[in-house]
């Protein structure tokens, strides 16, 4: 072989390699830019000068939920909350309603006695929430190792704060503040019932007047801004009933800034009340449900309260709500014999996104008569704006 035939299959190969590295650092690089562009996505895109809190009323782990997150040996509960990831993504304080116990180490066990796996509570760290209220009637299901469990597996999760459940009387009586853009709140959570009877006086935050009274004037004064969680009200009812009323009043005359109540399972209206000292508090009498599997499109069309709060005047810019469906699937056949683990497909979307959802379903309804009903309940006492996606 001459000289010259051999310098040219060297710069062949030379070339060749050259050009084959260049092509898997370029599509390495390729798939890194992929993976950080998704990652960016997934990262909260706020504005410095505002701070938006949402809030959802309850997520329940019913059986068919457990069912249809179990993947093996484990659970996957983020991938419900999928479409309505980008709400999540653009908050800086997601306050989420956990209706259940999360003890590891307990059985697992769906309506009437919950306790859900610690999946649960992880995947609902992950999709956002990041402000969690444990006052509610379930949390005493599995007793004071339901609550203890639950609190230590939060304590290892490392929210903003966490309010409601307890495990001593130190506990209860300490006020969860965090920080968020040099904002100061407050987060107490209470609940008008248990199933059943605490074993101490300290596990669950009742109604109580000493406790709300005493929490809310210390919270006032440390704080910029008060959050409330109140588990109450008649379940399936769309109105407020005395007790809720009473109640609203309390946490407003006591300094609450803005009252988040979960428990009916159905929507129920907003109203602003005046606030002893000047100011007004925000009332979402009740914000349905999010996560869950119950038969009813009323207890099936819930969402989230959202607030705009501006970081200067620490007071609140807008009110407004993003509708969500909770979607599953089942036959006529299946529904008519009540199979309920036969549901499949469940989802959570933005109710304006609802209709090719809603034509699987049983439910017999439409995007427009859903978007109507609660435009009109919600706005019932003061003007709450309904939100889209494209406001996120």
């Amino acid at each position: 072989m001459n000289k010259k035939l051999i310098i040219v299959i060297v710069l062949i190969l030379i070339f060749g390699l050259s050009g084959y590295f260049w092509v898997i650092k370029n599509t390495s690089s390729s798939k890194d830019s992929d993976q950080n562009t998704v990652s960016e996505k997934r990262q909260k895109q706020t504005q410095p000068d505002k701070i938006r809190l949402i809030a959802s009323g309850d997520n329940l782990p019913h059986e068919t939920v457990n069912a249809q997150a179990k993947t093996g040996n484990t659970y996957n509960y983020a991938q419900f909350f999928e479409p309505i990831a980008q709400v999540f993504d653009s908050s800086d304080i997601a306050f989420c309603n956990q209706e259940s116990p999360s003890a590891p180490g307990l059985s697992v066990s769906a309506y009437p006695t919950f306790n859900a796996p610690k999946e649960f509570a992880q995947d609902l760290s992950k999709v956002g929430c990041n402000v969690i209220g444990l006052a509610n009637n379930h949390l005493n299901d599995k007793g004071q190792a339901g609550i203890d469990g639950t609190r230590g597996l939060w304590d290892e999760i490392k929210p903003l704060a966490v309010a409601g459940a307890n495990r001593s009387a130190a506990e209860q009586n300490k006020v969860s503040y965090f920080e968020v853009k040099g904002v100061k709140f407050a987060f107490v959570a209470y609940s008008e019932i248990s199933n059943s009877n605490p074993a101490q006086s300290y596990s669950l935050n009742r109604f109580d007047e000493n406790l709300v009274k005493s929490q809310l004037n210390e919270a006032k004064t440390k704080a910029n801004f008060v959050l409330v969680s109140a588990h109450w009200g008649t379940e399936y009812s769309p109105n407020a009933n005395p007790v809720q009323e009473r109640w609203a009043k309390i946490f407003a005359d006591n300094g609450a800034d803005v009252v988040f109540g979960s428990g009916p399972h159905v929507l129920q209206p907003v109203k602003k009340l005046p606030r002893s000292g000047g100011g007004e508090t925000v009332v979402f009498y009740s914000l349905g449900n999010l996560l869950s599997s119950q038969l009813d499109i009323e207890s099936l069309i819930g969402g989230l309260a959202v607030l705009d709060i501006d970081v200067a005047s620490k007071k609140i810019d807008s009110v407004g709500f993003f509708p969500t469906y909770m979607h599953y699937e089942w036959t006529a056949a299946e529904k008519a014999r009540e199979d309920l683990l036969a549901r499949k497909n469940l989802k959570i979307y933005p109710l304006e996104q609802s209709a090719e959802p809603l034509a699987k379903s049983q439910n017999n309804t439409s995007v427009q008569a859903q978007t109507d009903r609660i435009t009109e309940l919600l706005n019932k006492f003061t003007a709450v704006k309904i939100l889209k996606l494209s406001d996120f």
